[in-house]
């Protein structure tokens, strides 16, 4: 789903038909049709060139895309051109719009609230709020550095220091999500190259990384094997599927019943300081992102230089360590308030409203809220409208909770404190499902 070679994936003419039931039998990695707009596409060869990844546009083999394709790019009709030489038919005329039996008035519903939204003109951006937002973080590093220009270097300056620099990365990091998410610029190039400088320089991170882990989050949110941020490598068990999977199966690689407790020690401290960071480091060189990877070097070249002279290199090994220390917890709270708590599963081919509220809910707003989650309290519209700017969430959000009470969809609300809350409450309940299933199933 995005621009792409000239290649035609198929012997089979464009004018062919197909059911639903022939679609779907093309699902495999070595075999792949998707459904955009009632024409069929074979997609198998050409997924490896998918500017977003080969997995996320893999995630709708067999499916209809249609919402994702739209929800995705900014420019919909331009990317149609792209799809020219993957046609291979479209579906049969007594064929259904929706597949897996899919509520046909929900989905012409919200498309029609997605019709609103853009001749509301709520996909345009302010480029001042952005501006001032981008001036904010470098107004916090620079800051913090002058705080040890003129009063050195204590434990209570550094301290300081440290504070207002994991401030500043978490900040920057909701940002980078604003232009990975190409909700900033009218055109894509732009968004693309300002991503590449938040997420590199002001980071140390890569865009390609990002791009490619984070799309099959909003593609598939809470989806097993689909959702990466759902992949917790054997350490956590979640939802209330898996837990009893695991325990059905005797797997005990953790003992999960403490899940609740060892997160505390495992999850907040580490994801960003050590998880992302090798991962991040590893896809860079694995797939000779020499880009991406000039683009952090030159973070950690900047901040070195700025900070070596006050501690030298261990020193600012140390405050760089300590910083990502403290943005990780702020991440991490931030991200999983908003789906840890919330229904997982394996694919079940829903629309995309319902997929996207069963895996999401918000979290109050509030001049803090917004700002300290960097406008992701309000999951809900950031999932059904990716590339919206965050100004304008709070703007739509009654909109969709309207049509959320037509169809009888749940849209959840919860105070910042509950949020967090609950990330905890739902380790500890997926922890006793798996314990009960270990012992007696």
């Amino acid at each position: 789903m995005g621009g792409g070679g000239q290649q035609t994936e198929s012997s089979e003419p464009a004018n062919a038909v197909y059911t639903w039931e022939e679609v779907q039998k093309h699902c495999h990695r070595s075999d792949q049709w998707l459904v955009i707009d009632r024409k069929v596409y074979n997609i198998t060869q050409w997924a490896k060139r998918h500017p977003g990844g080969i997995r996320v546009i893999s995630h709708f083999a067999g499916e209809d895309a249609t919402e994702a394709f739209v929800a995705f790019h900014l420019d919909p009709n331009f990317v149609r051109k792209f799809l020219k030489p993957l046609l291979i038919g479209e579906l049969a005329p007594t064929e259904p719009s929706q597949d897996h039996g899919k509520n046909a008035v929900l989905v012409q519903d919200f498309q029609a609230l997605r019709d609103r939204v853009e001749s509301e003109g709520l996909l345009r951006a302010r480029p001042l709020f952005f501006s001032l937002y981008l001036g904010h973080i470098l107004l916090l590093e620079a800051l913090a550095l002058g705080l040890l220009w003129v009063w050195g270097t204590s434990w209570s300056i550094t301290l300081l220091c440290s504070l207002m620099l994991a401030t500043s990365q978490a900040q920057a990091g909701w940002l980078q999500h604003d232009y990975g998410h190409l909700s900033v610029c009218k055109k894509s190039g732009w968004n693309h190259k300002l991503h590449k400088f938040v997420i590199g320089h002001l980071k140390g991170a890569s865009a390609n990384w990002w791009n490619h882990r984070h799309f099959q989050h909003h593609a598939k949110p809470n989806i097993f094997r689909k959702d990466p941020d759902i992949n917790s490598l054997h350490v956590f068990v979640l939802g209330d599927k898996q837990p009893v999977e695991y325990g059905i199966k005797k797997l005990k690689y953790m003992p999960y019943h403490h899940q609740h407790q060892y997160f505390f020690l495992i999850g907040p401290p580490l994801i960003i300081p050590v998880f992302f960071n090798i991962q991040i480091f590893r896809t860079m060189f694995s797939q000779r992102d020499w880009v991406d990877l000039a683009w952090s070097m030159s973070f950690y070249l900047r901040f070195f230089c700025c900070y070596y002279p006050f501690f030298g290199f261990f020193g600012s090994v140390a405050l760089i360590s300590f910083v990502r220390f403290l943005e990780s917890h702020w991440f991490v709270w931030v991200t999983q308030m908003s789906h840890l708590p919330m229904e997982m599963d394996h694919e079940r081919q829903q629309d995309w409203l319902t997929m996207q509220l069963s895996a999401t809910c918000n979290i109050e707003q509030s001049t803090f809220n917004d700002w300290f989650s960097g406008h992701l309290n309000f999951q809900i519209e950031h999932h059904l409208f990716p590339t919206m700017p965050r100004h304008n969430y709070h703007l739509v959000a009654p909109l969709v909770r309207a049509l959320c009470e037509k169809h009888g969809v749940p849209y959840q609300v919860k105070t910042l404190q509950k949020g967090m809350t609950d990330v905890v409450r739902s380790l500890k309940k997926s922890g006793d499902l798996w314990l009960d299933a270990y012992l007696h199933k």
